[in-house]
């Protein structure tokens, strides 16, 4: 299979996400006068709407904002309920905690797990105050002018984009074995003639347009404080859930320093936990003390560096408040040395080091004045919970699937928590001076498509499409690894499959392309205007002007 889009070269202003119409909203605000983060809003919004597999109002938000001087982080994820605790999970599902969800990644999944579904997975969500949060901080134009197309998409209906129409078909398959009341608007509101909309059919959302304007016109207080919030209440009281109004007025977002760490002459940010954006930095760290080398062998190390990044944050990433070890001592250089000693030339299995002590959408946008957004929303897996608000037309994360149910964990389930987060953007810098925003969305994935998409953009010299477009690889546990196709048998594939082998890798390819994550980027030009490109494996929009 071939990627054949080309970078998109925009002399002012460009979006890049992974829905047409998205993008074109925010580039509507764009052409408006807005600047980058109206746009960026906008272009959340209305993902939300066009997009409901991989993101909902009910969902959390992470962003970096690069103000023309700077980088700002935005944590808006939500903490969980005050009653959720180790004892009342462990009681619910029999004292043994539910099957491992596939989607955390084999390195986090052992053991017993929290439940996927329903609502002990439910946590307080954070997009609402993260779009108001943003906009106070760096908006221009009025917030409710920012819902005008997902507003009318939801109320009048818009015809459903191919790719998600078919993740949107597989999720309510699997709904069909969820029964209880908490479940029982679901297929009203996504599934209303029985089945999901195929690519094309028009699909209308009247709940989600009455609950983003009531967001728009109070900025979000109706979802934290008012109607919607007892709504959300009363719903979870009468269907057996754990949220309450206390904990939903109790929500906060948090601004953070991103950290980085440098890669060939650059240095490239992500957030802080609870986010796993460290496991893509471990990796780059480690993998910047070595030289590319031979396909084969380059593509070794970059396994075996993402490796090594998962085990550390899957061993120390939690709730900041309760991190046990800082992020600092992680990104440390002599601890990247450390792990980069802990590289071998044979496929190993990852232990997590001794540092000192102390379902998802992305979009990007970069406008006229140099301001640049980076910017990942999800209500995690396919609709997240499942448990649908009636009346209002939204699904509720499940990021508590997040938490371990192991009592000496940093991340154990407990009340008021962050869970461990996958969502995870990132923004790329050359000697403090900007480059762009980029992300690669797809849970347990998204760290290694960060580190393959910086790799191929600082190693290769690729453009941003072309870096994206590149084929992937994708390691989920122990020493197997999903290839795509074309990385298997174009030119040099079979060598390098062979190579790998030799070196203990269990290599397959994948059936389909949906496992390696769907990335976009905004690359700075040095003589003015930015490149852009947008994922070419899905509905990947992108615009400017």
């Amino acid at each position: 299979m071939t990627y054949p889009r080309q970078p998109l070269f925009a002399p002012h202003a460009v979006v890049a996400t992974s829905q047409p119409l998205a993008a074109a909203a925010g580039l509507a605000v764009l052409r408006r006068g807005g600047n980058a983060v109206d746009a960026a809003l906008a272009t959340a919004v209305t993902l939300t709407v066009v997009q409901p597999p991989s993101n909902d109002i009910g969902g959390d938000l992470f962003a970096i904002v690069w103000d023309g001087e700077r980088l700002h982080g935005l944590n808006a994820s939500g903490r969980s309920p005050a009653a959720l605790t180790r004892e009342l999970v462990l009681a619910a599902t029999g004292g043994r905690g539910a099957e491992p969800a596939d989607a955390l990644g084999g390195a986090q999944a052992r053991g017993p797990a929290m439940p996927a579904r329903g609502w002990l997975p439910v946590t307080v969500p954070g997009v609402p105050a993260g779009w108001r949060d943003l906009h106070d901080r760096f908006g221009s134009l009025p917030f409710a002018d920012l819902f005008v197309d997902a507003i009318g998409y939801a109320e009048h209906g818009h015809p459903v984009s191919t790719a998600t129409a078919t993740a949107w078909a597989r999720a309510v398959a699997g709904h069909a074995g969820l029964t209880g009341p908490e479940y029982a608007e679901f297929s009203r509101v996504y599934a209303p003639t029985g089945r999901a909309p195929r690519p094309g059919e028009r699909w209308r959302n009247p709940g989600a347009a009455r609950t983003l304007r009531l967001i728009a016109e109070s900025r979000a207080e109706e979802f934290y404080r008012g109607r919607i919030a007892a709504a959300l209440a009363d719903h979870a009281a009468r269907t057996g859930g754990l949220l309450t109004g206390d904990d939903l007025a109790a929500h906060a977002s948090s601004w953070v320093e991103p950290v980085s760490v440098r890669y060939r002459g650059h240095e490239v940010w992500e957030l802080p936990p609870n986010g796993q954006g460290l496991a893509a930095l471990l990796a780059l760290g480690i993998l910047d003390g070595c030289e590319p080398g031979a396909a084969a062998q380059w593509m070794h190390r970059q396994i075996e560096a993402v490796k090594l990044g998962f085990a550390d944050a899957h061993a120390h990433v939690a709730d900041p408040d309760r991190m046990q070890v800082p992020a600092a001592a992680l990104l440390a250089p002599g601890y990247l040395a450390a792990r980069r000693a802990d590289l071998t030339e044979v496929a190993a299995d990852p232990v997590a080091g001794e540092p000192e002590r102390g379902g998802t959408v992305y979009l990007c946008t970069a406008d006229a004045g140099g301001m640049m957004v980076s910017l990942i929303q999800s209500t995690y897996l396919a609709f997240g919970s499942h448990v649908v608000l009636p009346g209002y037309g939204f699904a509720l994360q499940n990021r508590g699937l997040g938490f371990r149910l192991d009592a000496a964990h940093p991340n154990v389930v407990g009340p008021a928590k962050r869970p461990f987060h996958t969502i995870i953007p990132g923004f790329l810098t050359r000697n403090g001076a900007p480059v762009g925003p980029f992300g690669v969305m797809g849970g347990h994935m998204q760290p290694q498509g960060h580190v393959q998409l910086i790799s191929a953009t600082l190693d290769a010299g690729l453009d941003p499409q072309a870096a994206l477009d590149a084929p992937r690889w994708y390691w989920h546990a122990g020493r197997s690894v999903l290839v795509e196709e074309q990385l298997a048998t174009g030119p040099g594939g079979p060598a390098l499959v062979a190579d790998l082998r030799t070196r203990g890798h269990e290599i397959a390819v994948a059936p389909e392309p949906t496992v390696f994550g769907y990335g976009q980027a905004i690359w700075r030009r040095a003589d003015g205007g930015y490149v852009a490109g947008s994922e070419s494996r899905v509905d990947g929009g992108i615009s400017g002007f």
